[in-house]
């Protein structure tokens, strides 16, 4: 695990916790031809997840990586609404048949892209494999304008959750310190992992009143999952709770924009970092659409 400057500094406390999920070794390897494609997910709504995705990819921006942001709530978006933008279209237009991937993304903060969905559309809360497969391979033909994908999903574990996070190579599991919340973040984990054989998971501690309040959750997931699931978490680090991310919410500016000086604004470069930094699965799950085929086999039948 990669330490995050300053006050992620635990390294050391976190190989005592778990001395089998010791830092791996930082081996020079090749720039990858493919993006990094990580899915930002919560158990559990109200857990600052899309802004955490949206502070997440501006501080990727900023490390010199090329950024592209899937809003995957297609029923409840708001992704552009956080970053103050209007789309014109937008995923429901695009699983519609209606545009392509290239006539919705937008630009987004600090030079990133954005690809929008829309509000208030039922149907597309269910996908069939059909748009399943259409998307994957579209998103794919883009592979090589950026160098890292985040797809924000839905909150709980519905259908569509588990179809962007199963097709992610990196599941990055959003909570806060909330006992409902951590309680929820281990479902979707038990889930993910029972069903669909999702074995590695990040780990982000959201609103902590300090490190050691983020360590301390770490610490009761994986002594719960290493009792009950054979999973592995890599804790990325925690985002400080501070007032002023009510306010960049409500100016729709992604608070590391508005406040580069504070101290989440820095943790935030932090988190970009380690994610930069950290190496991708020792089993990766190759293309998109390789996997969903994976996947749609596993389950065929559960359409109808």
């Amino acid at each position: 695990m990669t330490v995050v400057q300053g006050h992620f500094d635990q390294a050391g406390t976190l190989r005592n916790l778990q001395p089998h999920m010791a830092t791996k070794a930082q081996a020079t390897t090749p720039v990858p031809s493919t993006p990094r494609v990580v899915s930002v997910t919560s158990g559990k709504g109200g857990v600052g997840k899309t802004s955490l995705a949206a502070n997440i990819a501006v501080s990727l921006a900023r490390c010199g990586q090329r950024v592209l942001v899937i809003d995957a709530d297609l029923g409840l978006a708001n992704i552009d609404v956080m970053c103050g933008l209007t789309p014109r279209y937008n995923l429901n237009h695009y699983f519609r048949g209606q545009q392509s991937l290239e006539s919705i993304m937008i630009n987004g903060p600090a030079g990133t892209s954005i690809l929008p969905a829309g509000s208030g559309i039922q149907q597309l809360t269910h996908l069939n494999s059909a748009q399943k497969l259409r998307f994957l391979e579209d998103l794919d033909a883009l592979h090589e304008r950026f160098d890292m994908v985040l797809i924000d999903t839905e909150a709980g574990i519905s259908e569509n959750v588990t179809y962007f996070n199963v097709a992610a190579q990196d599941i990055m599991v959003i909570t806060t310190p909330e006992p409902t919340a951590i309680t929820d973040a281990y479902a979707l984990m038990k889930l993910l992992s029972t069903r669909f054989h999702q074995k590695h998971f990040h780990l982000v501690v959201n609103q902590t009143h300090g490190d050691d309040e983020g360590l301390e959750v770490y610490q009761k997931l994986t002594i719960v999952s290493n009792r009950y699931l054979d999973i592995s978490i890599n804790y990325l680090g925690c985002i400080p709770q501070n007032q002023r991310m009510q306010e960049a919410v409500r100016r729709q500016k992604p608070i590391v924009e508005l406040y580069p000086g504070l101290r989440i604004s820095s943790a935030f470069a932090g988190l970009a970092r380690t994610l930069i930094e950290s190496p991708r699965d020792r089993d990766p799950k190759g293309t998109m659409q390789f996997f969903w085929k994976q996947f749609f086999t596993m389950n065929k039948g559960g359409e109808s």
